[in-house]
């Protein structure tokens, strides 16, 4: 097979068929050889209900993926800064370049964006071979990967939580996260850590961790790193109302900080996209705090907008990510601020590609990879 890739079908039914390899069609293309995939929810969503608001169908069937590393492959002739074999981190997606959201650098809203695995049209990364635009390639330092120890710069795999790092940085920058503020993160999944970690290298003072899961909370400890900031965590109470816990987060908050001179989180960030969550987070803010919905979730919920309104609380989206958010993100892993390694807890070969939407489903460690096609270390 020319390239080879994972097609999804349904909800249910995935399948492995060859795709025609990708051509240079534009000065500026680039075809990249996939190293590693990652599993995000957003897969889980579409394996389980075959997508999230736009669905695919036996007639339109997907390549699945768009957490992506790969290789230069090949270059069209007005490419300038790749060469065949470096590596690089995949941004999946580009918008138009001529609408008033892309000239505003607000690209991610592009109504006619790109993005990798987004039904009906738009192909994902889980092949052999995947073209991008040259200004969706991020070339990476360092040796070819890290899963087997190799040392120095970032590593392929590392390099595919380089798309969700971005996500993180977009949501801390759309809320104004700045130093000396006190936020509280909904989920310890991968946004929600990293999230976590973005904040605390934008100056928050202290950060607060919420998740059912004793173990993801155990491991946002490490992660965060409680000797780099004043960090906690908290699990809900089963069996109280949103109001209810949010009076619990901001009474202990009070305990710890006392010196502030309103009660609340200066910031609250939603990366669980849960309805209890959402609403605990807005009752935990204090009086004019900000908050940003990042987690996707239930499109319907009763959301406390009579708090939003008396409380002037500014409330933000965040839509993937924009401008300047991408190299962010790289930077700040480059230099070593935020550590993705810690983060990968599974890899996969290419052919197991439902082993690694199962065990996402069932919310077993926190990133599992998927090696591209061919790939046996």
């Amino acid at each position: 097979m020319q390239n080879p890739s994972c097609f999804l079908y349904g909800p249910g039914d995935a399948r492995f068929e060859d795709r025609p390899m990708p051509t240079i069609d534009d000065p500026l293309d680039v075809i990249i050889r996939i190293e590693y995939v990652g599993v995000c929810g957003s897969d889980v969503h579409f394996w389980l209900h075959g997508g999230v608001k736009n669905h695919v169908s036996h007639t339109k069937p997907l390549v699945m993926g768009h957490e992506a590393s790969g290789t230069v492959h090949a270059i069209g002739p007005s490419v300038k800064n790749f060469q065949p074999g470096d590596a690089v981190a995949i941004e999946p997606g580009f918008g138009c370049r001529i609408c008033s959201k892309c000239k505003a650098g607000k690209y991610n809203l592009c109504p006619e964006m790109k993005f990798a695995a987004n039904p009906p049209y738009t192909h994902g990364t889980l092949s052999k071979f995947f073209k991008v635009p040259a200004d969706c390639c991020y070339k990476i330092s360092g040796s070819f990967d890290s899963e087997f120890g190799n040392a120095g710069g970032i590593g392929l795999d590392e390099a595919v939580l380089i798309e969700p790092m971005a996500v993180a940085v977009h949501s801390v920058r759309q809320v104004g996260v700045k130093p000396g503020d006190r936020v509280i993160v909904f989920g310890a999944g991968t946004v929600g850590l990293l999230c976590a970690a973005v904040a605390r290298e934008f100056g928050a003072n202290l950060i607060v961790s919420v998740d059912l899961s004793d173990d993801k909370l155990e491991f946002a400890k490490k992660f965060v790193g409680e000797d780099r900031v004043r960090f906690r965590t908290a699990i809900p109470a089963r069996g109280l109302t949103s109001e209810e816990n949010a009076v619990g987060l901001r009474g202990w908050l009070k305990c710890v900080d006392s010196e502030a001179d309103l009660p609340g989180f200066d910031v609250a960030i939603e990366a669980t996209g849960a309805e209890s969550c959402i609403q605990t987070a807005i009752h935990s803010l204090k009086v004019g705090g900000s908050f940003v919905q990042t987690g996707l979730g239930n499109r319907n919920v009763n959301f406390p907008i009579s708090t939003v309104s008396e409380n002037e609380i500014t409330v933000k989206g965040c839509y993937r990510y924009g401008a300047g958010d991408f190299k962010l993100a790289l930077e700040l892993v480059k230099s070593r601020k935020v550590e993705l390694r810690p983060l990968i807890t599974k890899v996969v070969p290419f052919e197991n590609v439902v082993e690694a939407w199962e065990t996402t489903k069932r919310g077993e460690g926190i990133k599992t990879l998927i090696r591209g096609f061919g790939r046996t270390v």
